[in-house]
C-alpha cells in the first residue's frame, strides 16, 4: 500500500475555504490523499458582511456558513479545535484535544486588528474583526440607547448617544454606513429624540477610503455627510478612555462607543510559527505561495505577503485570499504530481464598499458605479461565492436575510419582497382555481360535446353521464390544436377546434413566428399532436386536484401560469384566460401551507433534501 500524502490546513477563511475546496475536487477519486481543514469555529464567517450583523441589519446566522455543510459529501476532514502550536521540523501540527502530521501545510489564519500602540484603545474600544465582535457592538449599541432612554441629565445623555467609527476603510465606512439607518429604528423602539444622535468618523489621513478613485470616494463622503455623518479627517487618535477620546489638535469627543477599524496586522499565532515575516508581521512567501524557509508549507490570504512588484504587497480582500490559495492548491498538486510550479499572477476585479442597506459605491473593472447598480453589484458578487461555496442553498438563505426577510426596509428593494401576509385568504382562490383547471381537463378527457351533454343531464335529470365521447381529446385521430399543419386531411377531427374559435376571440389572430417554429419541432405531425393532447388533458386534471388539496402549490401555479402563456401563443386563448395566470403566480406564494397538503409535505421534502445536500445535523465535533 502507497503511502497516504497529508494535507492539513490551518484556518477555515476565504483562503481555507478556497484551497480546501479546489483540493478536494482535485483528489476526489483518490484515497491516497487526506485533507484536514482545521478551525477554532464549526463554520466560516462571511468577513465583509460583519458590519451588516454590528448594526442590526441581519441577524447572525446570514455570516454564518457551517463547515459540515461545506463539505459535506467530499474527502475534506473538518476538525474544530484550537491551534497551540505547530512543530515545523517534525511536520506537526498540535491543538488543544489532538496531533495532525502533514506532508502539507498550508497556513490562512486571517489577521487581527492593530492598535498602533495608541493607548486605551484595546480596552476601552471595540474592532470588527469577528463574528463575536460584531455581536458585541451590535449589544453595546442598543444597550447605549436604552440606558439614554432613561437618563435625565442631556451631557450624560449625548456622551451615550455619541458614536465614533475610527478609520475610513471599507471596514469602517461600512460600519458608519449601517450606524447611519440603525439609528432611526432604534431611535424610535427606545423613545429617543433622533436630533440627540451623533455619528463621527475619524480618519487620521487627509481622505476616506484611499482604494477607491478620488470621484467614487467623495460621492460616498457627500451621502454620509448629506445624512448626518460628521467626517473629522487629518484628526489621528492618541488616546482613549472609557467616556471620551482625544484627537492629536487636542480636541476631546465625550463618548462611550468607539469602534476601532483602522488597521490589521498578522495574526500572533502566525507570528509564533516562526516563519519570515514582512510588513505588519505578515508572512513572507514567494512567488509560488511557498514559505521561504520550508518548501511544503504555503501561506495564504491576510496573513500571507507576496511582491508581484517591488515595494507593493498583495492586499487584504477576498480576491487576493481567493486567489493565492488557487496558487497554494495548483503547487500541491504539481508538487505530490512532480509537475512544474505556477506562479502567483494576481487578476483584481474592482472594489465596492456599501453604505447601509441602500447605496454602494464601486469600481468594477473600471467601470464606475453608484447607488442601485453598484449595489445590485454587490449582491450579485456575494452570490456567486456562495454559489461557490455551498451553491443553491446558500444563495437561497443570502436572498433571504438580504430581501425577503429584511426589516426596517433595509435594502435597495426597500421592503417590498420583505412583506408578509396571512396565506388563509388565498384559500377559496386556489380551491376555486383548482376546480376549474379539474373541469377544464375532465371537458377535454370527455370531449367538449360530450361533457357538456353529461353536465346538462347531471343537473336536469341527476344522472351522471360521464363518458369519453368521439370529440374527446385522448382520441387516436383527435386533432384539436388548431395548427395548420396538423389540419391537412383531417376532416370532423377539427371541428371542435374550429367551433371554439367562433364562441372565443383569441388575443392572437396567429401565433408569432417564433412560436410556431418551436411548435412545429414539438409537435411536427398528427401522431406528437395526440400525445401533447394527452398531457394537456393529464397535466390539467393534475394541477386542478393539486390545488384543490393544497400540494406542491408552488409547481401548479407555475404549471397553470405557463400553460395559459402556451394557450395565448398558440392563438387558442381569449382574454378571459389572462386571470388564469394571474392567480397561478398569485398562488405561488405559499397557497398550500395553509389547509393544505404542504403544510405536512414541503418540511418533509425540505428535510430530506437537506440531509442528503448539506448532511445531517450532528455535534460539531463528531468529526475529529
Amino acid at each position: 500500500m502507497s503511502k497516504k500524502t497529508k494535507i492539513v490546513i490551518l484556518g477555515a477563511g476565504y483562503a481555507g475555504i478556497h484551497a480546501a475546496k479546489k483540493l478536494a475536487k482535485k483528489y476526489k477519486k483518490n484515497d491516497n490523499v487526506e485533507i484536514t481543514l482545521i478551525d477554532k469555529n464549526p463554520f466560516h464567517t462571511l468577513m465583509t458582511e460583519l458590519h451588516e450583523v454590528a448594526g442590526g441589519r441581519v441577524e447572525e446566522e446570514s455570516v454564518k456558513v457551517n463547515l459540515a455543510e461545506i463539505f459535506h459529501r467530499t474527502k475534506v476532514k473538518v476538525v474544530v479545535d484550537y491551534i497551540e502550536n505547530v512543530d515545523m521540523e517534525a511536520q506537526k501540527v498540535k491543538t488543544k484535544f489532538g496531533e495532525y502530521t502533514y506532508d502539507y501545510l498550508m497556513v490562512g489564519m486571517g489577521n487581527e486588528p492593530a492598535y498602533f500602540g495608541v493607548p486605551g484603545v484595546k480596552e476601552n474600544g471595540f474592532s470588527l474583526w469577528s463574528l463575536e465582535d460584531a455581536l458585541k457592538i451590535r449589544a453595546h449599541i442598543e444597550c447605549k440607547f436604552k440606558a439614554a432612554s432613561l437618563e435625565r441629565d442631556a451631557e450624560k445623555r449625548k456622551e451615550m448617544l455619541t458614536f465614533v467609527v475610527a478609520g475610513s476603510g471599507f471596514t469602517g465606512i461600512e460600519m458608519a454606513g449601517e450606524l447611519l439607518e440603525w439609528k432611526t429604528t432604534l431611535a424610535r423602539e427606545y423613545r429617543v429624540d433622533e436630533n440627540e444622535v451623533s455619528l463621527l468618523v475619524v480618519e487620521a489621513a487627509g481622505t476616506i477610503l484611499n482604494m477607491l478613485d478620488r470621484k467614487q470616494a467623495d460621492k460616498a463622503e457627500k451621502y454620509m455627510t448629506k445624512h448626518g455623518m460628521k467626517i473629522l479627517k487629518d484628526s489621528p487618535i492618541i488616546e482613549v478612555k472609557a467616556d471620551e477620546i482625544t484627537l492629536k489638535s487636542g480636541e476631546v469627543i465625550r463618548t462611550q462607543t468607539l469602534i476601532w477599524t483602522c488597521g490589521v496586522q498578522n495574526n500572533q499565532d502566525c507570528v509564533k510559527m516562526g516563519l519570515e515575516t514582512a510588513r505588519a508581521a505578515r508572512l513572507q512567501a514567494n512567488k509560488f505561495m511557498q514559505s521561504t524557509k520550508y518548501e511544503n508549507v504555503y501561506l495564504v490570504g491576510d496573513c500571507a505577503y507576496v511582491e508581484e512588484e517591488q515595494g507593493k504587497g498583495n492586499p487584504q480582500i477576498v480576491e487576493a485570499a481567493e486567489q493565492t490559495a488557487a496558487t497554494a492548491a495548483k503547487n500541491i498538486i504539481a508538487s505530490i504530481e512532480n509537475k512544474e510550479k505556477v506562479e502567483f499572477k494576481s487578476s483584481y476585479h474592482g472594489f465596492m464598499v456599501s453604505i447601509g442597506g441602500k447605496y454602494c459605491v464601486a469600481n468594477l473593472m473600471g467601470i464606475k458605479l453608484s447607488g442601485l447598480f453598484a449595489m445590485l453589484a454587490k449582491h450579485f458578487v456575494n452570490m456567486i461565492y456562495l454559489f461557490g461555496i455551498l451553491n443553491i442553498p446558500q444563495v437561497a438563505r443570502y436572498l433571504h436575510h438580504e430581501f425577503f426577510g429584511i426589516k426596517e426596509n433595509r435594502n435597495i428593494l426597500r421592503g417590498h419582497l420583505a412583506s408578509h401576509g396571512n396565506r388563509l385568504w388565498m384559500i377559496p382562490l386556489r380551491i376555486y382555481v383548482g376546480c376549474l383547471w379539474f373541469f377544464e381537463g375532465l371537458a377535454k378527457l370527455c370531449g367538449p360535446s360530450t361533457w357538456e351533454k353529461a353536465v346538462d343531464a347531471l343537473f336536469t335529470k341527476g344522472q351522471w353521464l360521464f363518458t369519453i365521447g368521439a370529440d374527446s381529446w385522448i382520441k387516436a385521430g383527435n386533432v384539436n390544436m388548431p395548427f395548420s399543419w396538423l389540419q391537412d386531411g383531417v376532416t370532423g377531427a377539427s371541428v371542435a377546434a374550429e367551433g371554439a374559435a367562433e364562441v372565443v376571440t383569441p388575443i392572437l389572430s396567429s401565433m408569432p413566428s417564433f412560436y410556431e417554429v418551436i411548435m412545429k419541432i414539438m409537435i411536427p405531425n398528427q401522431g406528437m399532436c395526440q400525445v401533447f393532447q394527452i398531457i394537456v388533458v393529464c397535466l390539467e386534471i393534475g394541477m386542478g386536484l393539486a390545488l384543490i388539496a393544497g400540494l406542491f402549490t408552488f409547481l401548479a401555479g407555475a404549471a397553470s401560469a405557463f400553460m395559459t402563456v402556451n394557450f395565448i401563443l398558440s392563438a387558442m386563448a381569449g382574454w378571459n384566460i389572462l386571470w388564469y395566470t394571474c392567480a397561478g403566480i398569485a398562488l405561488m406564494g405559499g397557497a398550500g401551507r395553509t389547509f393544505g397538503l404542504d403544510y405536512y409535505v414541503m418540511p418533509w421534502i425540505k428535510e430530506v433534501a437537506s440531509n442528503w445536500w448539506i448532511g445531517k445535523r450532528k455535534h460539531i465535533y463528531a468529526n475529529d
